[in-house]
C-alpha cells in the first residue's frame, strides 16, 4: 500500500520475454498487485509471467486468446483492478521503458486525491532530445499539439506517454472496455476524461531507451491513423461536452471557423495558381478580397474558440 491506498500495476505484454522478468523484479514493495496481461504473445512471455506468479503472490496473469493491441491489454487490466476495488491503477509497459524510480511521483497526486489522473511527461527531462529517437520526438510533439485541441487538456504534453496512474473513481465512471484498443488509447482516454471533467496532471519522468526494447510502432502509419482518430475525438467531445451536457457558444465559432478558414485558404491558393499559370483567366479582386477575409475571419474564430475552451477547462487544470 502507499499512503493507505492499494496500488495495482497494469502491465500490457506482447513478446517481451527478454524483459518482463526484470520489470516484475524491479517493482517497489509498496505495490500490492502486478497485473500482467499477455496479449497473445508469440514467445515465452506468458510462461515467464506464470513462473513469476508462482513465486510472488502479487503477480496476476491475464491471458488474451487473440491480440487486442496495447489499449485492449490495458483495458483488461483496468477491468481487473476496478473489480477488485484497487484505489490507484498504474500502467507500466512490459518492455521496461518506464523507470520504477518515477513510480512514487506518478502515484502520489492520485493517492492524495489531488487529481484523478496523472501521466508521465518525458519532455520535462533535459536529456530527452539525446535519449529519445528524433523521429519519435518530433512525431510526439505533433500528436501532442493535436491532442491538446482534441482533448481540451491544453496544459498536457507528451500525450503518447503510457506511464499513467488513474483513480478508482475514474474507472468506475468510464467503462474500460470501451477504450480505443490500439496505439491511440492515451488520446482516446484523455478526451473521455475531459468530457467527464476529470483532472489531469503531468509528472516529469525519465525517458528510458536502448535497453533491448523492440518498438512495434511505425511512426508514419501511426501519425496519420491517430491524427484521424483525433479529429473524431474532437467532434465527439464538442458534441457531448458543449452540446449535449451544456451548450457553449464556442461550438458555433468552430462550426464557422474551420470551414471558413479551409475554404478561404484553399480558394486563395487556387486563385494564386490561376493568376500565375493562367494569366488569361482573370479573377476579380472582389473575389480575392472575399476569400482573404473568409480565411482571416475563420482563423480568428478558431483562435477565439480555443481560448474559450482553455478558459472553460481551467477548473480542472491541476498543473
Amino acid at each position: 500500500m502507499y499512503l493507505e491506498k492499494t496500488i495495482g500495476i497494469v502491465v500490457p505484454c506482447y513478446d517481451v520475454s527478454h524483459l518482463i522478468e526484470k520489470v516484475i523484479d524491479d517493482m517497489p514493495s509498496f505495490v500490492d498487485h502486478i497485473v500482467c496481461i499477455d496479449d497473445c504473445s508469440n514467445d515465452s512471455t506468458k510462461e515467464l509471467i506464470a513462473k513469476k506468479a508462482a513465486l510472488d503472490s502479487r503477480v496476476i496473469l491475464l491471458e488474451h486468446h487473440e491480440n487486442q493491441g496495447v489499449g485492449g491489454a490495458i483495458a483488461s487490466g483496468y477491468i481487473w483492478t476496478r473489480d477488485q476495488k484497487i484505489d490507484v491503477s498504474v500502467v507500466m509497459a512490459g518492455d521496461g521503458q518506464m523507470d520504477p524510480a518515477d513510480l512514487e511521483n506518478i502515484i502520489k497526486p492520485v493517492a492524495l486525491g489531488e487529481v484523478d489522473y496523472t501521466k508521465g511527461n518525458r519532455f520535462f527531462n533535459p536529456d530527452v532530445l539525446r535519449k529519445m529517437p528524433k523521429v519519435r520526438f518530433f512525431g510526439n510533439i505533433a500528436l501532442s499539439f493535436l491532442t491538446k485541441i482534441a482533448s481540451g487538456y491544453w496544459h498536457i504534453a507528451d500525450t503518447q506517454s503510457g506511464y499513467t496512474a488513474v483513480s478508482l473513481k475514474v474507472l468506475e465512471t468510464i467503462d474500460p472496455d470501451k477504450i480505443y484498443k490500439r496505439y491511440g488509447m492515451p488520446n482516446d482516454f484523455l478526451t473521455t476524461l475531459n468530457i467527464f471533467d476529470f483532472s489531469v496532471k503531468d509528472i516529469p519522468i525519465n525517458p528510458v531507451y536502448d535497453i533491448g526494447e523492440i518498438s512495434g510502432i511505425r511512426i508514419r502509419k501511426v501519425l496519420f491513423s491517430i491524427s484521424f482518430l483525433l479529429v473524431v475525438l474532437f467532434l465527439k467531445r464538442m458534441l457531448l461536452k458543449y452540446v449535449y451536457k451544456s451548450f457553449h457558444p464556442l461550438v458555433l465559432l468552430y462550426l464557422y471557423g474551420f470551414p471558413s478558414f479551409l475554404l478561404g485558404t484553399g480558394a486563395g491558393l487556387l486563385i494564386m495558381i490561376i493568376d500565375q499559370f493562367v494569366p488569361d483567366l482573370s479573377v476579380g479582386y472582389g473575389w480575392m478580397l472575399f476569400f482573404a477575409m473568409l480565411s482571416i475571419s475563420g482563423y480568428f474564430s478558431i483562435v477565439i474558440a480555443m481560448f474559450m475552451d482553455m478558459q472553460h477547462n481551467m477548473k480542472i487544470d491541476k498543473s
